[in-house]
């Protein structure tokens, strides 16, 4: 029933810390190279025998072919039980949310999160946990040492498993069950927020846009909100998954969301705008006229979140990466809890969620999610905005006008350089760390360095170490540069910077963020050395 084959295919070249392997999709479609990874998994976490397993992917092409793969991979290694979903679609915090309330072992998620697909573009597959999060470093690293030193994998001769019908069924011994992708999920939604306030805004006259964007949250935005809460037909948009996602960029920013930004900056611009991603855990927020930066979303979110059913007794904490805006550790102040600052990656919000010492987590990158799930979660945001547009029965942009009279703006901007050389991008990154202990007291323009150092993180929880997570600037006055090598994308390097300018309540709160920023944008180009990249301007800017 199950054959060894032999595997020569090198892992020399994962992403270190992640909790997956993310690369060209003619990679992965190489004989014998995901079947490695797959493998090297369940290798490091101690098999598969008896084990179950929850599966899916946002749909991207080789999305089907690869859970075929998987499927046989875990028979042949013993596993009891795989759930998928049906068609082979999750979203990300669907497949957490599977994880938890199954009692899952774990769950192998295919996706390359907000990176274009198709059979020339990204391909991904990354292992989460039993409680539904991300692997943490001890388990990735092994997963990494596993897929480099691997000489075999076990797989089941078996036929393509049935994924288009709802039921439960066998391979190679193995029990399959084929799950409704949205049921879960939706049900979780009602039970988080007050569906009946928000059917009652939409009854009301409100409208609003959701781009799922040709992905994955397609499905879920139409069941949830035009079915159950009776938005217009036609509120989501590009609703269909598609394996290439329309052959567009599933990253829902103002740059490649342009059909949802060009209709919230018209005059004919409906009360909300919204958008995701291509696996369904990142979101976009605009009003009338206005973007709402990730980093603003999260703030009003935590001073909000008690407007909402599952969080009327409040939030414990919250958390947010590094690189996003101090917005809310302003909210955490005055609500008296504790702020949390971690490195980037969701996985680091895990321990603070399951200790209990946060309820709200997010980071700039548009992610944003709470103790339901331990993924991130761009719908549950959205629906966490309608409730609170609901109860406070105010437009989106007048509580953002509150937000900063009452707890000033920080001013945000991301500016990505994708694609650098990486012996370019890196010796950005050399020279500057070099410098930090030099720059307090140097002024650059009208800006000041008052410290500089690298972020370094210990983790409350398990005292574990994570270090080399950033460079950071900052300057008299409350600004702040921060800069960081992604390992999100599959050609070259992204350097990300990241920029902040604090202004108080009292301030000048409606500045256009350019012009606002635009004396720390200046510093840090010039304090970094950022001509060498040999770009006049970022490629993208968020």
């Amino acid at each position: 029933m199950a054959s060894t084959e032999t595997s020569t295919t090198p892992f020399d070249d994962q992403i270190p810390g992640t909790s997956g392997l993310r690369k060209k999709t003619r990679v992965f479609m190489q004989p014998g190279y995901l079947e490695n990874f797959v493998q090297a998994i369940f290798d490091a976490i101690g098999g598969a025998q008896g084990k179950h397993f929850v599966v899916g992917g946002d749909g991207r092409f080789f999305n089907a072919e690869a859970i075929q793969t998987i499927l046989k991979i875990a028979a042949a290694n013993g596993a009891a039980q795989v759930t998928v979903g049906q068609g082979g679609l999750l979203s990300t915090p669907a497949a957490s949310h599977l994880i938890r309330k199954l009692g899952a072992d774990g769950g192998l998620i295919l996706s390359a999160s907000h990176n274009p697909g198709g059979i020339d573009a990204d391909f991904g597959l990354k292992y989460n946990i039993d409680n539904g999060g991300p692997a943490p470093e001890a388990i990735t690293r092994k997963i990494s040492d596993s897929a480099a030193s691997l000489t075999r994998y076990h797989i089941a001769e078996a036929k393509d498993a049935d994924l288009a019908q709802i039921g439960t069924s066998e391979i190679a011994g193995m029990l399959l069950t084929v799950v409704d992708p949205v049921d879960d999920y939706a049900a979780l939604m009602a039970e988080l927020f007050d569906f009946d306030k928000i059917r009652a805004l939409f009854a009301g006259g409100f409208s609003m846009r959701f781009d799922a964007m040709h992905a994955v949250t397609g499905p879920y935005a139409r069941r949830i909100l035009e079915e159950e809460l009776g938005a217009a037909s036609g509120t989501v948009i590009n609703a269909t998954p598609s394996p290439d996602f329309g052959g567009g960029h599933p990253d829902p920013n103002p740059v490649w969301a342009h059909e949802l930004m060009s209709e919230m900056m018209s005059d004919r611009a409906p009360d909300f705008g919204a958008a995701s991603d291509g696996d369904g855990d990142r979101n976009m927020i605009v009003g009338p006229g206005l973007f709402v930066s990730p980093s603003d979303s999260l703030a009003v979110l935590a001073a909000n979140a008690h407007l909402a059913p599952a969080y009327t007794a409040g939030i414990a904490g919250v958390a947010r990466s590094m690189p996003t805006s101090a917005a809310v550790d302003r909210v955490a102040e005055k609500l008296g809890v504790a702020p949390y600052e971690t490195p980037t990656g969701w996985k680091f919000f895990g321990n603070l969620l399951d200790a209990g010492r946060v309820t709200l987590c997010g980071e700039e990158s548009a992610g944003t999610g709470s103790d339901h799930v331990r993924e991130k979660d761009g719908l549950w945001a959205v629906l966490l905005w309608l409730n609170i547009l609901a109860e406070r029965g105010e437009s989106l942009p007048a509580i953002m006008q509150d937000h900063w009279q009452t707890f000033g703006r920080d001013y945000y901007a991301r500016h990505d350089y994708e694609a650098l050389p990486k012996p370019v991008a890196e010796e950005v990154m050399s020279q500057l760390r070099a410098r930090l202990g030099d720059l307090p007291g140097e002024s650059f323009g009208a800006l000041t360095v008052s410290a500089a150092d690298e972020f370094s993180y210990v983790d409350p929880v398990d005292q574990s170490e994570s270090h080399a997570q950033g460079l950071r600037v900052y300057f008299e006055g409350g600004a702040r540069a921060v800069l960081r090598l992604s390992g999100t994308g599959t050609e070259g390097a992204t350097l990300r910077v990241y920029l902040q300018s604090y202004t108080p309540g009292d301030g000048a709160l409606n500045l256009d963020t350019s012009v606002a920023l635009a004396p720390v944008a200046a510093a840090i180009h010039a304090i970094a050395g950022l001509a060498r990249t040999g770009r006049d301007a970022p490629d993208v800017i968020t």
